[in-house]
């Protein structure tokens, strides 16, 4: 379907009203009559929209909570460059689950659409691109000497995001995130000690 710009940011609005609903509520106990009264849509415009009915419409609303994810986290996850700026990411990275809490508006949605095509490809995509970005902030450092080049930048940057989700997984359960913060500032520490366990070796 090929949408007008007006047609686009209807879409848009629509997206974006049903999210911030969401974030609120439990996605399965909500109707489309809610997302049309709090968005100010009529039924013909969400099917319109969104002619998969609920399930796309949530998908939808996945796939812009996943960009959010790493919305939030930037300027700082797409320029890892120094010491400070890994400084200021993991405080970005503490401050947006705090804010969350232990509720996570992408886990629930992603529960209400996980047998629907294209879902597991929103969870996949966002860890491959988070992982990326500090992959790349990884090799950054080591370029200037930073960071060991004997460390292993794509699987310590998945070491990251492994720590992360977990942290985050231990706050939904118990609201706190003590767990993250550790992980955190233990591969930091990592890495930051890497070169001068390599030139001690």
């Amino acid at each position: 379907m090929v949408l007008t710009t007006k047609g686009l940011a209807t879409r848009q609005r629509i997206l974006e009203g049903a999210a911030a609903y969401l974030r609120t509520s439990d996605p399965g106990n909500a109707t489309l009559d809610d997302i049309r009264n709090v968005t100010q849509s009529s039924k013909s415009q969400l099917f319109h929209y969104f002619p998969g009915g609920k399930e796309e419409l949530f998908l939808a609303v996945a796939r812009y909570e996943a960009d959010r994810v790493l919305d939030d986290q930037q300027p700082h996850l797409g320029a890892l460059d120094s010491w400070a700026a890994w400084d200021r990411w993991r405080k970005a990275v503490i401050a947006r689950y705090k804010a969350q809490g232990a509720n996570c508006p992408l886990a629930s949605l992603m529960n209400q659409v996980g047998s629907v095509p294209g879902a597991a490809e929103v969870s996949t995509t966002l860890l491959r691109q988070w992982q990326d970005h500090v992959q790349r902030g990884i090799e950054t450092m080591q370029a200037k000497g930073e960071v060991s080049r004997e460390i292993n930048a794509r699987r310590t940057a998945a070491a990251f995001i492994a720590g992360i989700q977990g942290g985050v997984t231990v706050l939904r359960t118990t609201g706190r995130t003590e767990h993250l913060e550790s992980i955190l500032g233990l591969l930091i520490a990592y890495l930051r000690e890497s070169t001068a366990a390599s030139t001690r070796a």
